[in-house]
């Protein structure tokens, strides 16, 4: 996958602004998820 964030938002009907916003958010999500992962392994 090789797409800028203006050919992503084209595509969607969306800015390319609000594509790099979602991608900040996605990305925070699974670092949350990774975090609490190795969290767990480290408790059990």
């Amino acid at each position: 996958w090789d797409c800028t964030l203006q050919e992503i938002g084209e595509k969607y009907g969306v800015t390319r602004e609000r594509i790099r916003q979602i991608e900040a958010k996605v990305l925070t999500q699974l670092r949350e998820v990774a975090k609490k992962r190795m969290l767990e392994e480290y408790l059990s």
